[in-house]
């Protein structure tokens, strides 16, 4: 089956991008060097084309309850303007995506952003349980219609402002307004994906060109980049870090339980998180840096002295720590920061040491 193309996939053909398949679609991975690019978003700003990424409007009388159902978060506690980050659970709360729910600014009304691909799984099961609940909702996929880009990094902010019909200096953390960029007209979220300081812009697909446009000044960065820098800041990744199938995990063993709001009236996959809760949870995600030269990939073992207590999930060489890092899941029982453990690596055991998975926190630490 062939790939889908983003709608800025001529101009990022014309700036030299190397692609690769992410979620069905064919996506710039670089532009220049994933380093460079890294760079550029922990020191100053980038800006990254993440149409790829699947958007759902819900909408209704009962569209709170059906959200509220079907997500780990509470949405009741959202404003108008309000976004909360949720996982998305089967009945054994196993996650199944995890997602960022945005309320409308400007009606009632939620956007929530699944992972790429998962659009059309998301509206068949939002649809399926609307019905077998008989709810007044209407579950829309906008991934076609909407496009997305990111400008992310510690200067993303006055970058964005000073193309912004409406300022968006106030906008807080985790919140959405609507204004335009050199006259599109966009919804923009203080989201992202990368550690840093940033929004995420919305906008009408057929004005995806002009937006990119907009920002010609700012260094364009793919999906090399976005992965270095979403590990470093302890990010997972759907589809690597959590998987139904592949790497099926709890919001409990995934570190996510400040998502998981076990307390209102009840959703998919809440009578198996109280179990958890409860009884505990056998393996747990932590952080590693090695000790030595290596890089941990996807699948090698972790072990303790030789026994195998778990597996690294996502590793990199770190641009910014300059070692090498990676999250992992261990036995519980040997899951304390500080602890040695190795990762064998093409039949050699790296020595490790267990860290907080937040990465950058070590760098605000040792400048404290």
């Amino acid at each position: 089956m062939s790939l889908r193309k983003p709608p800025l996939y001529q101009a990022h053909l014309d700036a030299g991008a190397e692609f690769t398949d992410f979620g069905g679609w064919e996506m710039p991975v670089k532009y220049d060097t994933i380093s460079t690019e890294h760079a550029a978003v922990r020191d100053s700003v980038g800006i990254f084309d993440v149409s790829h990424m699947s958007e759902v409007k819900v909408s209704g009388t009962d569209a709170t309850e059906l959200m509220n159902r079907l997500t780990s978060n509470d949405v009741r506690d959202l404003d108008r303007g309000d976004a909360q980050y949720s996982c998305i659970l089967n009945e054994d709360g196993i996650i199944i995506d995890d997602t960022v729910v945005y309320s409308y600014p400007d009606e009632n009304a939620y956007l929530f952003v699944p992972n790429a691909g998962h659009g059309e799984q998301m509206v068949d099961r939002w649809s399926k349980y609307s019905r077998q609940l008989g709810l007044q909702v209407s579950v829309e996929n906008k991934t076609e219609e909407m496009g997305l880009v990111a400008v992310q990094g510690p200067d993303a902010i006055e970058i964005v402002e000073n193309r912004s019909r409406d300022s968006i200096t106030d906008l807080g953390r985790f919140s959405m307004a609507q204004t335009a960029i050199e006259g599109v007209e966009c919804l923009i979220a203080r989201t992202g994906y990368t550690g840093e300081d940033g929004v995420e812009i919305f906008f009408d697909t057929t004005d995806s060109e002009e937006m990119w446009k907009s920002f010609s000044d700012v260094p364009a960065c793919g999906l090399g980049a976005r992965d270095t820098l979403r590990l470093e800041a302890g990010l997972l990744l759907s589809g690597q870090d959590f998987d139904p199938k592949s790497e099926p995990r709890t919001p409990l063993e995934a570190k996510l339980s400040f998502v998981v709001d076990l307390s209102k009236p009840r959703f998919v996959g809440q009578d198996a998180l109280k179990a958890l809760e409860e009884n505990g949870v056998e393996e747990k995600l932590v952080g590693l840096h090695l000790n030595e030269r290596g890089i941990p990939r996807n699948g090698y073992e972790v072990t303790d002295e030789g026994e195998s207590i778990g597996h690294v999930t996502s590793g990199t060489m770190s641009p910014t720590l300059n070692e090498p890092i990676a999250l992992a899941y261990v036995d519980s029982d040997k899951a304390d920061e500080n602890q040695s453990v190795e990762v064998q690596i093409r039949g050699r055991a790296v020595p490790a040491t267990i860290v907080n998975h937040r990465f950058l926190s070590s760098l605000t630490n040792d400048n404290e």
